[in-house]
């Protein structure tokens, strides 16, 4: 083999090896997440954790059942967020611990937006006195993509549970209950199933594989196939 010939073999080796790489890569990190799904899975599947069990020992993904009263004044309304192909706010209330002076930040439920006025919100049913919420333990409200700081007030874009409390002066523990389940204040809660991007994953792998073969295959058409063909003819 010439010397040309070498360094043709050596650039496609050594391309069709790194593109091979992040193949094997992407389906490493496909592997971690369904890792991560199975762990989330098997703490739904567990028992709920009460008031005092949240207090003591809380994990994600974990689902709850607690006892304590909504501090209604402390809505907080995410708009731009849809559900069942309408848009509509989520809305987020904190919620006294019975028993307790700490209170936690609850996703209740979705509500659609008025057509007309952006900013009107549909009244929440009266819930002044002690609720019996059901949920699921998640690490931050439902967040969408954001533009320059966030602004305060009822409504916003996002809300990061550590600022807000601050902010209200409550003692808010650090995790967001996403309720579930009918409660009967008319609130819809067809939660987006958890996506981790394994299909993303996949693909990515499935391109990178692809332009491996790619690159082998020009090699062999150009170096090898090519040249005897032009050598018969």
């Amino acid at each position: 083999m010439s010397r040309r010939a070498w360094i043709w073999l050596l650039l496609a080796l050594l391309s069709a090896a790194l593109t091979a790489r992040l193949g094997w890569w992407q389906l490493d990190r496909a592997a971690q997440k369904r890792g991560l799904q199975a762990a989330q899975l098997a703490e739904e599947a567990r028992p709920p954790l009460g008031t005092t069990e949240l207090l003591r020992s809380p994990a994600l993904h974990r689902r709850v059942e607690l006892q304590g009263r909504w501090m209604a004044e402390r809505s907080i309304w995410l708009e731009n967020r849809p559900m069942d192909g309408r848009v509509g706010f989520y809305v987020l209330t904190p919620l006294l611990l019975s028993g307790s002076d700490r209170a936690v930040l609850v996703q209740r439920g979705w509500v659609p937006r008025d057509a007309a006025d952006r900013t009107r919100r549909p009244p929440l049913p009266d819930a002044s006195g002690p609720v019996v919420v059901t949920g699921r333990l998640a690490a931050t409200p439902s967040r969408v993509y954001e533009l320059g700081q966030g602004q305060g007030g009822v409504i916003r874009q996002n809300l990061d549970p550590a600022e807000y409390a601050v902010e209200a002066g409550i003692n808010l523990l650090p995790w967001v209950v996403v309720q579930t389940g009918d409660a009967g204040d008319g609130l819809l809660r067809h939660w987006p199933a958890a996506d981790l991007g394994l299909q993303t994953h996949y693909g990515y792998a499935f391109q990178w594989f692809a332009l491996t073969a790619l690159i082998l295959g020009l090699y062999v058409w150009f170096q090898l196939v090519r040249p005897r063909l032009r050598q018969r003819a």
